[in-house]
């Protein structure tokens, strides 16, 4: 795999390098909440512009339905690049038709445009080789070099993931290799004790990876929606928790399977549940509780780890060489139940281990919660990625990198 700096190194001064970068950062109207996926991939457009190409960045944000809408435009990503980077960033209106190729004509040495969102059309996304093959013909008429930087998005067999490569030389930029580097610490020659924290809702989310880390990992911690099928599995009454009740067999199996490897499963021991789901924006309802893990009433919801728990899985890290989280533990956007989020972040953070922080919702998490990211060892840009990584797939944007 071709780096960013060798590719320096051969002179970029003049030409059009389009970096497909990940800006798919969460909105409140036209506000960003989170720019971490933006300051990540400014390194990489900041090297580019300083040592002269003329730089097109592009993206996907959101799910729109391969046709433009207003809701997911990358305006707002577009005028925070510019800010990050000091300069003046150009946008075009749409993602390869007259405004994309009038902005990138326009290029001087050294400057930078950020094409509309790329889902907004659909050969992006298609399914069909042909059909993804000609828009990405249509991205590449727009540059002459590609660099891959959006991590986030290299499990996606898109367009400007997957096809536009194959047309362009091409390399990976300062972040795709700074999360491969992390993600290889966790896969070969890793530190142990090695400490795994999985949370979400859904513990269908999570089989392939807990699949492949019952042959690696020493201790897994489980939390979040997903853990009520593990407690449900071992006989315990969940109330109304989120239960994925098909999944139970699985489940059941790989409990049996940790045990026979000598991988710690570690369950929570006791649950914060309530009688209703809470409103984000208001107080809890005032029927929280918390109760022994074996004994949530069958009219409550378990919404977050109790205080033992806490302090149970802050003693299994505490002694780790190596911590991978991926996954909040409990409903942390409200602050009645962000304890238990908020406790596995701390003990990452008083952890001598290395630690990664797994993308999506956790590095929210990390940030909402008002943590020091400098803490973590790596805060990755990518959570699905990264788990599919650590599933052993291969990932389509990673491939098509390589020489």
């Amino acid at each position: 795999m071709k780096t960013i700096d060798q590719l320096l190194a051969d002179g970029v001064a003049g030409k059009r390098v389009f970096v497909r970068a990940d800006l798919n950062v969460p909105l409140d109207g036209t506000t960003i909440t989170d720019d971490g996926r933006i300051r990540a991939v400014q390194p990489t457009i900041a090297k580019l512009a300083e040592a002269g190409a003329r730089v097109v960045v592009a993206s996907h944000l959101g799910r729109p339905k391969g046709s433009p809408d207003p809701a997911f435009s990358l305006a707002p990503a577009a005028e925070r690049l510019g800010q990050l980077l000091g300069a003046d960033v150009a946008f075009a209106t749409d993602t390869v038709g007259e405004s994309a190729q009038a902005v990138v004509a326009g290029l001087a040495d050294g400057q930078v445009a950020v094409l509309e969102n790329l889902r907004f059309n659909a050969g992006e996304t298609a399914k069909d080789d042909a059909e993804r093959g000609a828009f990405a013909d249509r991205l590449a008429a727009l540059a002459d070099v590609y660099v891959g930087d959006g991590f986030g998005a290299v499990h996606r067999k898109h367009a400007s993931v997957f096809d536009l490569p194959a047309r362009l030389p091409h390399a990976a930029g300062y972040l795709i290799a700074t999360e491969v580097g992390v993600l290889k610490k966790l896969t070969e020659d890793v530190k142990r004790p090695y400490v795994v924290v999985l949370g979400g809702a859904k513990v269908s989310d999570k089989l392939a990876v807990i699949d492949q880390l019952l042959a690696k990992a020493d201790r897994l911690l489980i939390g979040g929606g997903m853990a009520y099928t593990f407690l449900k599995a071992k006989g315990y009454e969940v109330g109304i928790s989120l239960l994925q009740e098909d999944q139970i067999p699985i489940v059941t199996e790989y409990m049996e399977r940790a045990e026979k490897n000598g991988v710690e499963l570690v369950l929570p021991v006791d649950i914060l549940a309530s009688g209703e789901f809470p409103d984000l924006k208001t107080k809890a309802p005032a029927d929280v509780i918390t109760v022994d893990a074996d004994k949530i009433p069958s009219d409550k919801e378990g919404l977050d780890i109790g205080p033992k728990t806490r302090e149970l899985y802050a003693s299994k890290i505490a002694d780790a060489e190596t911590v991978f989280w991926n996954g909040p533990v409990g409903v942390f956007e409200h602050p009645d139940y962000a304890g238990g989020t908020r406790s596995i972040a701390q003990a990452l953070v008083d952890s001598s281990a290395f630690t990664v922080v797994g993308g999506g919702d956790s590095a929210a998490a990390v940030r909402t919660l008002g943590f020091d990211e400098n803490a973590f060892g790596h805060i990755s840009t990518g959570g699905g990625a990264s788990l599919e990584y650590l599933e052993g797939k291969t990932l389509p944007g990673l491939a098509a990198l390589e020489d």
